[in-house]
């Protein structure tokens, strides 16, 4: 992919008239951490990056933008954002046009197909004191890292992370241009990341979730994180009606986390930011990873690749033949 086709691919979007600002990635201030970025003018968009440190769901910022009160007579602004997406990412775009949380003529989608994106843990014991990353590319299967007139190799397996081993769907499912070649789709999901949970008797797995949720101190970044969490009012967290208390103790966290879980089935697109954004390492990926699982299993349906209804949106006569082996 050339940076620089891509740059003047997003100024011409930026200049239009009929387009607010773009929303991309640029490099972070420390470390190798890259963030979002937004470019309101052409110029801002020279910022702009996109390489395996590029982790960042972007779509989460299309439901987060503030829409105030308007005076009487007046109609809300109808200018478009322009938003960067990997492979994971779109499938949050469609999942969220299908639930009417964005409307299609609000967005231009960027879509880039992705070889593999890094964890950024798994990268700090490789970095040799080096306190700031300027690039990182990937051939051969490997890493070239650099740093000033350093530079690194570090084979891919070793840091890439877990979410890009089995993904099954590197390049973007929906967009309006896509920047660079497609990649061969080569992996398949196959839930290997919760088979031991899966092994282990009842008692154990609520002892392992128990002591996992024991952990959380309710940052709520996971929420905030997360594309599909865009609730205006959500129910987790409200004080008015309470229905869980914002004590942290395991049995308030569990509550938390358990109805957070099924908020998210049939919703949820495997981009792993719940895990990434948690500050106590809670691995959240497995929760939602046996609830995509389930609903694979019981309906066929994976969000985010088509649109249409949502799962919990329409009905299906099968729906009503119990599976005698969840119950």
């Amino acid at each position: 992919m050339n940076l620089e086709e891509m740059k003047a691919l997003i100024k011409d979007l930026v200049k239009q008239d009929d387009v607010k600002y773009a929303i991309g990635w640029e490099k972070g201030t420390y470390g190798a951490r890259t963030r979002p970025s937004f470019a309101i003018a052409p110029e801002d968009v020279d910022k702009f990056i996109f390489n395996p440190l590029c982790v960042a769901n972007l779509s989460t910022f299309l439901t987060k933008e503030e829409k105030l009160p308007l005076p009487r007579g007046q109609t809300a602004e109808k200018k478009k954002m322009v938003v960067l997406v990997k492979g994971c990412d779109s499938r949050s775009i469609i999942q969220l046009l299908n639930e009417k949380g964005i409307e299609r003529d609000e967005i231009i989608v960027v879509g880039f197909p992705c070889v593999g994106v890094i964890d950024i843990n798994k990268l700090k014991p490789k970095l040799k004191g080096i306190k700031q990353v300027d690039d990182v590319t990937e051939e051969d299967g490997k890493y070239i890292v650099k740093a000033g007139d350093k530079t690194i190799e570090i084979p891919k397996d070793e840091i890439i992370a877990e979410k890009c081993l089995t993904c099954e769907y590197p390049n973007p499912v929906i967009y309006d241009h896509l920047v660079g070649k497609e990649v061969k789709v080569t992996k398949k999901e196959e839930y290997s990341l919760i088979e031991e949970l899966e092994n282990k008797d009842f008692e154990e797995r609520w002892a392992y979730w128990g002591e996992q949720f024991s952990e959380c101190i309710r940052c709520y970044a996971c929420q905030n994180i997360c594309p599909m969490c865009y609730c205006p009012t959500c129910k987790a967290i409200d004080l008015n009606p309470q229905w869980i208390r914002r004590s942290v103790n395991t049995s308030e966290n569990t509550a938390y986390h358990l109805m957070r879980a099924f908020h998210l089935a049939g919703r949820c697109i495997a981009c792993g930011e719940c895990e990434r954004a948690c500050p106590k390492g809670i691995p959240l990926t497995k929760l939602y990873k046996k609830l995509e699982k389930e609903i694979k299993r019981l309906f066929g349906y994976l969000p985010g690749l088509e649109e249409g209804k949502p799962l919990l949106g329409c009905f299906d006569p099968k729906d009503e033949v119990i599976d005698k082996d969840i119950m």
